[in-house]
């Protein structure tokens, strides 16, 4: 039986914001709690998942600005997708010929899954998040111009302004940042409400605006 693996985070560490569990479950914390969440990971390791959650934090660091990668909860998104089709290259051509070297503009031409990529690329990150941030950027300036790198930068985007069915962009965090509502539909009833005023709707997500769950792709089999 395989062993199951959680990510265990501290209420302080996640800045007191919505937690979406693995299981579809919702906790809040706050960060003044002496409490911990554990989180049961699809794909990564626990030493894995503190990895790769040091590492889209120094991506997308939280600051004066506004919360980051951790506060959105992007490693859980990666995770998930790792666990799910695009992880095991479901929607790609896979067949030879491969060309690693390939001109960017034709996207990734390897052989290796997402899933493959990233088992690997995190081999060379062992004990990252052991580091100093110093440390840790210095590390990431190493790997920066090879795939697990470009994988791991874009997935730390996408965690981070996903809609938060997949995962990230918890408590819509990353919308909140930049000011982007969710998927609205349409603004025609606040036409003549806002006429010549600065509109800034709250932001919701798809499940909000559908009243109903919607299944996310990566729970696809």
């Amino acid at each position: 039986m395989k062993r199951r693996h959680f990510l265990v985070l501290s209420a302080a560490s996640v800045g007191g914001v919505l937690v979406y569990t693995l299981d579809r479950q919702v906790s809040r914390l706050s960060a003044q709690d002496d409490k911990s969440l554990k989180i049961p990971l699809r794909f990564f390791t626990a030493e894995e998942a503190l990895i790769v959650a040091a590492a889209a934090s120094r991506i997308m660091p939280s600051d004066d600005a506004g919360p980051g990668a951790r506060e959105a909860g992007v490693a859980i998104f990666i995770d998930r997708q790792l666990a799910g089709p695009w992880g095991r290259d479901a929607h790609r051509y896979t067949k030879e010929p491969f060309d690693e070297k390939a001109p960017a503009e034709f996207g990734y031409q390897g052989a290796a899954t997402p899933a493959q990529i990233y088992r690997q690329g995190l081999k060379q990150l062992a004990g990252f998040n052991d580091l100093t941030p110093s440390e840790q950027d210095e590390k990431l300036r190493q790997i920066e111009n090879g795939v697990f790198f470009t994988l791991l930068r874009r997935n730390t985007m996408e965690g981070m302004f996903c809609d938060p069915q997949h995962g990230g962009n918890v408590d819509m965090v990353g919308w909140q940042l930049i000011g982007f509502p969710g998927p609205r539909m349409s603004n025609f009833l606040e036409i003549d409400k806002y006429r010549g005023e600065a509109f800034r709707p709250k932001p919701m997500s798809l499940a909000q605006l559908t009243a109903h769950p919607n299944r996310p792709s990566e729970d696809e089999k």
